[in-house]
């Protein structure tokens, strides 16, 4: 590991002080709904958006696209920074969507730690059983909020015993819920021993009144019903006498996971969360570079691009690069060098982010997220260092499963239509690839899903103006070769599987099924091949 013995009170300060986190969850989890929350209960926003918006109701904060708003889910990552108490929390929400799910991983590997959020009634779900492979990938600290008590619910015991028979991870019950659905009448925090019974606001737009009581208090007697009241202590004596005590170690090591209870939309346990996960979380840390771990107290800026997005503010045709600050301090106008270019960049105008609205910032520490503009500077991938040169590990692309021709229909439009593709490819809207017949140059669309591919149709006719066509065709499954086209070209022929190139102009096959793919392998087993991109470091990805 690089040695920070120079380091900075003011810098090892910052570094105590600041909180990461992506929260990741299967679709209508609320997870949109939880970060409003967080906002407002950190004083980052005053009244909480629904997410599906209705009379006066604002829109949610997080869920700027337009046609986030249309459809009430959430399509793209957001960053939102902002203090609570005396600290800085840098919050990356991530899509719930199983079709943006690649976005979400590029975001997890900006983030220090994960809060998975559970809906009470149907507990893990598929896109979460995912999304939580590449967080244990990633040995990251993961804080699980079970939501939507205030609905029908499971056994919150059986809730538990899912994620440690499942996820093979030990759980610790930092508070345990009073009842569920209608019977719902709060949590009791078992670090300060209190009881919040918490008054229903409307649509949980503010903060929730509460009634918090030690645990001998006579009132609680009168407050909750006596039955619910006398199935609550059996379940707390259970989790009290059986269950394991919480050991950080274990949390930061990713094999033990705090657990809550609560309901967002109605704010029910959201403080609590907030309060505990501040004290439990991990703070940043080393990160693994081509120059070794890099420690957040290193005295040399770096930092990574995780995160490309066109057109956050339509009248400015602007294109933001997302940075996670590693180590060093960030200055305004300093110059840093870019690792894959090989030359120096000034970065004039960085600007704290939060969703679609933009501030001018002068500096950011370890574990912030800063806004860079991008003037096809740079790509998803991208280190940038003051001092020794150094490198990050860069972000793979993951396999595709739906593939499409997209048509220009019309050719005065051909200027926008380049911009636009180039644009979405960079930010990672979707894979791009193309055919090895030079007489078709239209470009594939290669999607983890339909969405996707609704996504870029919508975008490029609202923020480049131009209508397109998909041809589908007939392919589930892509496979990058192990040695390139080297290595494809000693094989010889192939059958049932078309070769692409992909946008570094490496070879991917793709087959109609699993069942082809599999027989490929069979009748050539010198033949490597990937569900996963060869990671790129130092490579431009070729011209559209």
């Amino acid at each position: 590991m690089v040695t920070s013995a120079s380091a900075s009170p003011a810098l090892s300060d910052a570094v105590e002080l600041r909180r990461n986190f992506a929260i990741i969850s299967h679709p209508d989890a609320g997870k949109t709904t939880l970060t409003e929350k967080l906002l407002l209960y950190g004083g980052a926003i005053h009244e909480a958006g629904a997410v599906k918006a209705k009379r006066a109701q604002r829109q949610a904060t997080s869920d700027w696209m337009e046609m986030e708003q249309q459809r009430g889910i959430s399509i793209t990552s957001t960053v939102l920074q902002f203090e609570y108490g005396n600290r800085w929390i840098n919050l990356l929400d991530t899509p719930g969507h199983q079709d943006f799910s690649e976005d979400t991983y590029r975001t997890l590997a900006a983030a220090d730690n994960a809060v998975m959020l559970e809906d009470s009634a149907k507990g893990l779900e598929p896109q979460t059983l995912k999304l939580f492979e590449v967080c244990r990938m990633r040995a990251l600290p993961i804080f699980t909020f079970f939501n939507k008590m205030d609905r029908p619910a499971r056994e919150p015991l059986e809730l538990l015993d899912e994620i440690e028979q499942r996820l093979g991870l030990q759980t610790y019950a930092v508070n345990w819920p009073i009842g569920m659905g209608e019977r719902f009448r709060g949590v009791f925090d078992r670090r300060k021993r209190q009881f919040h019974l918490f008054e229903r606001t409307a649509h949980g737009s503010r903060e929730a009144g509460e009634i918090v009581l030690p645990w001998d208090d006579p009132r609680l007697d009168e407050l909750i019903d006596p039955v619910l009241f006398s199935e609550f202590k059996e379940e707390l004596e259970l989790i009290e006498e059986a269950g394991t005590d919480l050991d950080l170690d274990l949390v930061h090591a990713g094999k033990m996971t705090p657990v809550f209870f609560g309901s967002a939309m109605t704010n029910f346990g959201v403080k609590l969360f907030l309060d505990a996960f501040l004290d439990y979380a991990l703070k940043p840390g080393p990160r693994a570079s081509s120059a070794g771990d890099i420690p957040p107290t290193h005295e040399d800026f770096s930092g990574f691009v995780f995160k490309l997005q066109a057109n956050m503010d339509p009248k400015h045709r602007d294109r933001i690069a997302f940075v996670r600050v590693c180590s060093g301090k960030f200055e305004k106008d300093m110059v840093v060098s870019h690792a894959r270019l090989g030359k120096s960049v000034r970065l004039s105008h960085p600007q704290k982010l939060f969703a679609q609205g933009r501030e001018s910032l002068s500096e950011a520490y370890p574990g912030d997220v800063i806004g860079l503009n991008n003037p096809g500077v740079f790509a998803i991938g991208d280190t940038i260092y003051q001092g020794k040169k150094l490198e990050y590990e860069g972000i793979p692309c993951f396999s595709p499963e739906l593939f499409a021709y997209l048509r220009n229909p019309n050719p005065s439009k051909f200027k926008q239509f380049h911009k636009g593709i180039t644009e979405l490819r960079e930010e990672g809207a979707v894979q791009i690839m193309f055919s090895q017949d030079e007489s078709k140059r239209d470009p594939i669309l290669a999607a983890v899903g339909q969405l996707q591919f609704e996504v870029v149709q919508f975008r490029l006719k609202n923020e480049y103006n131009v209508d397109t066509l998909l041809d589908t065709l007939p392919f589930s499954v892509a496979r990058w070769v192990n040695g390139g086209w080297e290595a494809l070209e000693k094989v010889g022929r192939l059958f049932n599987t078309a070769t692409v190139k992909d946008s570094w102009n490496r070879p991917v096959l793709l087959f109609r099924n699993e069942w082809n793919c599999q027989q490929v392998e069979l009748e050539h087993p010198v033949l490597k091949l990937s569900t996963v991109a060869p990671v790129v470091a130092g490579q431009q990805p070729a011209e559209v």
